[in-house]
Formats: structure tokens, C-alpha cells, sequence
């Protein structure tokens, strides 16, 4: 077949290549934000994508290489790029709806590794096809692109340059541009759009297949108008919020109760503000026997690592007047939300970095540290280790306290909470800890001077406020010295996401079981008559 007047010199060829490089990595971004609010955006589901992708791409690869010698015309590589365009402008329109039916089909027939099951189908249904065709690319421009042996070099090493090059560019891109200030559904739509332009423009500038080119355009026009409306919790009808940070997807709602801030729609609450003053029913209030036990009071310091929407930092100003909250929250939109919808007051110094940063660069002593850092569902494990805590211990006042949130109740040999209690138990002499009723929360409370249920006893009568005095009694009977094991987490070795994700899988297991003896007994009819 004659070549494309658009083709008689390479440097087209090479702008395909570049932009393909560009889109394969904006939609691996892309991916791991549209599986976040789902899945979460842990370390595992990253593995997932990485792998479902670099799959897609090495089976495009060598069918690619193949189909080009079997028969090298241009024109079937550029009908690819169409396709593949036109599929992952679809991804907004119809992404969400494939990993929610993914999910309810699994409800039904698996126990466990649910959430590792349902991303790894998610991302098999939803990105292998435009990935596959995505990597068919290089090998059909190499053959396209050299013309004899002496040059092949040349050309192949331009090429893999080009790719390089713009998958640097679709990297740094969606990360710190287009998701953050458009969101992901129009961060898909623009590189799908850049695929499709490419791929028109060569159709185009020799009048070749205008059908085909009309309708990849008509599609994409009606994905653009679609996909760009609605969020990822479309069922939801009344959010305050719902949008997407550098870190996070970020969705406030309300009830006549409360307002929540959550950065996952279907499991998980990362900030509670409760609308009448006073206890709200929730881990703060067990966090607040913190700085009982510390004796806080006028110029006490409390920092809280992992602030969020503030609810915490609010109640420690409320119940010890006086006290110097600061706050540190890596993510600033979050920091943001707070003010707008959480009335965190501006008493509140709140430092945009991360926790364990912040206390290396920082030699404020502190009466009471708050760890409360969670990325999604799980722990970042930087702020699991001994390395850390011991950071902590360095940054705690004389007669100082450190609270820990433990976001899953896990018990039992091998478990996460009993890794990071071993850790922290290996630097603190005095460990204990106190289930919150009704969530899957677990306080525990660690001094470096005296045992922390002394402490709590010697200054409970010292506490003004009647409920809070009340409730820190329930807390001292709930608490429980820990009994500390050799499990120690490292810098080097810290398996919290593996350890986090079996527990969050024990956690939607117990949540499983009712809705599988539901559609047992009632079949798909009674199951969703109980939504």
C-alpha cells in the first residue's frame, strides 16, 4: 500500500509514538485515582494496575510486532489509536458503573481478598483492551519507521526516546495538573482527546475513511458531554462536596446529626464533625483521655498528626481552654474542607506536610502527640515504625502522652494491630489500649514517665467539664495494658498495607456473610428489596 502523504517524512510517526507514550501513563494515573475511592489507592492496588497494565502492554507488543509483518499498512495502527481513544474516553461514562458490578457480582460468590479480586477484574475489564491496542504502537512504527539496516539504530533509539519522553510528560501531567484542577473523569477525556486528534489528523489529511473518523468523533463528543457530569458516589444526591486533591478523592455530606468527610465511597469515614456541642460518640472522645493523663491545661501543646478535618484539635481547645493545638494534614484541600464545612477554628495552627517530616524538621516538645495519619484505609508505613516513634518519644514534653488511632480492630498472632503495639510497646514502657465501642476504632495511650492509667486516674478529678469527667471513667475501664510480642516494624521491613488489607478483608468478610445468606434464603429480589 502506497504510504500516507502525511508519512513521507518520520517525524509524524515520532509525534505518534511521543503521545503514546504520553497516554499510556495518563491512564495508569488515571486508573489508580478512578480504583481509589473504591479500593483505595494502597500500595497493593497500585501492584494490581502496574501489573494488569504492564501485561496489557507486552501482549500489544507482540501481537503488534506480528500483525505489522504480517501486514505492515498504516492505516490498521491508526484505526487502533481510534478505538483506543474512544474506549478510555468511555472510561468515565462507564467506569464506575463496571467496578460497582464488578463488586456486587463478588459480594455474592467470594469470602475473602475481596478488595484485592475486585480492583484486579476492574482493571482487567476497564484498561487492558486500550492498553493492549496502546502497545501495539512501537513495534508497528519500527516497522513503519526504518528503512534499511544502517540507520534501524538510529530510528529505533528515537522512537524509544519519544515514548520516554512522553511518558515523563503523562506522568508528571495528571499528577500535579490536570487531576488536581479538572478532576479525573476530564483528565481521561483529554488525553483520550490528544489519542484521538493524532489518529484524525492522519485519516484526515487524505480524505481516508471519513465515516469512520465521524463516528470515533461523534462517540467521543457524547463521552465528553456524559463523562464529564456526575461524581464517583453518582447515587449520592445531596453531598456538600465531592472532588479530587493531589492525595485524595474528597466527598463531605451530611445528616441532621453530623457531617463526614470520607475519601472512599463505598467503606470508611475519615472525619466526623457532630452538630450539638458537647462528646460525640466517636474515638475523639476516647483520644481526649490524651491530655487528661498529660495534666493539660493553659500553654499546654497538643499536635496531631493527621488533622484532617480538625474535629479533634476543636475538642481539645473546647475541653482545656488554653491549650496550642497544631495540626499537621499533608493534604491542603482537606485543610480547606475544614474550615469551609468542619468549623475548625483558625486557633488551629495547621502545617501542610507530612507527619513524619514535620517532626524531623521541627524541635517543638509536645504534651500530648495525636497519631491519627491514615492514607485511605491503611497506614502509611512510614508512620508505623520504630524509626518513627521513635521520633515521637524525642518530641514528647516531660511527663508527655501519644495517642494512637488504630483504625481496624484486628487481634490475634500476625495481625497489624499487633505489630504496631509490639513496635511502639519496644520504646514505651507503659502500653495500653481501649476498644471504642460501637466502631472499629482502638485507642492506645503509651507514656515514656508513669503508666498511662495512673496518670489517668490521678488527674480525672481535675477535669471541669461533668461529661467529659464522666466519660474519661468509662475510658479507664475500658483500657487494657498491652502485653507486648517481638513483632517490630522497621523502615525496612514494615508489611502494613499487607497487614492493613487482611484485616480490612476480615472487617468486609463478617459485612459479606449477611448479604450472601440474604440472596441464599431470598434470591436477587430480596437482596434488593434491603437497600
Amino acid at each position: 500500500m502506497e504510504k500516507r502523504p502525511i508519512l513521507k517524512n518520520k517525524y509524524y510517526l515520532y509525534l505518534t509514538e511521543f503521545f503514546s507514550g504520553v497516554s499510556v501513563m495518563a491512564v495508569e494515573l488515571g486508573a489508580s485515582r478512578l480504583l481509589a475511592p473504591y479500593f483505595s489507592s494502597s500500595q497493593i492496588v497500585w501492584t494490581i494496575i502496574i501489573g494488569t497494565i504492564m501485561i496489557a502492554l507486552a501482549l500489544g507488543n507482540l501481537w503488534g510486532g506480528r500483525a505489522a509483518d504480517k501486514d505492515p499498512n498504516t492505516d490498521r495502527l491508526y484505526r487502533r489509536l481510534l478505538i483506543a481513544a474512544v474506549w478510555i474516553a468511555a472510561i468515565p461514562v462507564l467506569g464506575k458503573y463496571i467496578i460497582l458490578g464488578i463488586s456486587g457480582v463478588l459480594v455474592l460468590t467470594v469470602n475473602t481478598n475481596f478488595l484485592i479480586l475486585a480492583a484486579f477484574c476492574a482493571c482487567m475489564v476497564i484498561f487492558v483492551f486500550p492498553l493492549f491496542l496502546l502497545g501495539t504502537v512501537t513495534p508497528s512504527l519500527v516497522k513503519y519507521t526504518v528503512d534499511s539496516l544502517e540507520d534501524s539504530g538510529k530510528v529505533v533509539g528515537t522512537l524509544g526516546a519519544c515514548n520516554t519522553i512522553g511518558s515523563i510528560l503523562g506522568t508528571f501531567l495528571p499528577t500535579f495538573v490536570t487531576i488536581p484542577a479538572v478532576g479525573t473523569a476530564v483528565t481521561f477525556l483529554l488525553f483520550s482527546g490528544i489519542l484521538l486528534v493524532i489518529a484524525l489528523v492522519y485519516f484526515l489529511s487524505s480524505r481516508a475513511k471519513p465515516k469512520t473518523c465521524l463516528a470515533a468523533l461523534v462517540l467521543f463528543a457524547v463521552c465528553s458531554v456524559v463523562g464529564s457530569r456526575g461524581g464517583f458516589a453518582f447515587w449520592e444526591k445531596d453531598l456538600l462536596y465531592e472532588g479530587e486533591s493531589v492525595y485524595n478523592y474528597l466527598q463531605v455530606k451530611e445528616d441532621p446529626q453530623k457531617v463526614v468527610l470520607s475519601t472512599n465511597v463505598l467503606f470508611g469515614v475519615q472525619s466526623v464533625m457532630m452538630k450539638e456541642d458537647g462528646l460525640t460518640g466517636m474515638y475523639y472522645d476516647y483520644a481526649l483521655a490524651g491530655p487528661v493523663m498529660a495534666g493539660a491545661g493553659e500553654g499546654a501543646r497538643i499536635l496531631v498528626l493527621g488533622n484532617g478535618t480538625g474535629t479533634f484539635a476543636k475538642q481539645c481547645q473546647t475541653y482545656f481552654p488554653g491549650t496550642l493545638v497544631d495540626g499537621v494534614e499533608i493534604d491542603e484541600k482537606i485543610t480547606g474542607l475544614a474550615y469551609d464545612y468542619f468549623q475548625m477554628p483558625d486557633s488551629v495552627n495547621v502545617t501542610t506536610y507530612d507527619g513524619r517530616a514535620y517532626l524531623q524538621a521541627v524541635d517543638t516538645k509536645y504534651d500530648v502527640i495525636l497519631v491519627d495519619a491514615y492514607q485511605d484505609i491503611t497506614i502509611p508505613f512510614q508512620m508505623s515504625t520504630r524509626e518513627f516513634f521513635t521520633l515521637v518519644k524525642e518530641h514528647l514534653a516531660p511527663g508527655g502522652v501519644m495517642v494512637v488511632n488504630l483504625n481496624m480492630h484486628s487481634d490475634g498472632e500476625g495481625s497489624i494491630n499487633q505489630a504496631l503495639c509490639d513496635t511502639i510497646a519496644s520504646l514505651f514502657p507503659g502500653v495500653y489500649t481501649a476498644d471504642v465501642p460501637g466502631t472499629t476504632n482502638r485507642e492506645l495511650f503509651a507514656s515514656a514517665e508513669g503508666d498511662p492509667l495512673q496518670l489517668l486516674r490521678a488527674n480525672q478529678q481535675k477535669v471541669e467539664d461533668l461529661e467529659l469527667g464522666l466519660h474519661m471513667d468509662t475510658v479507664a475501664r475500658a483500657m487494657t495494658r498491652y502485653t507486648p510480642g517481638d513483632v517490630i516494624l522497621t523502615d525496612d521491613q514494615a508489611p502494613v498495607e499487607v497487614l492493613g488489607m487482611r484485616a480490612i478483608d476480615q472487617l468486609i468478610a463478617k459485612e459479606l456473610e449477611y448479604y450472601q445468606d440474604l440472596y441464599r434464603e431470598k434470591g436477587l429480589s430480596g437482596l434488593l428489596q434491603s437497600f
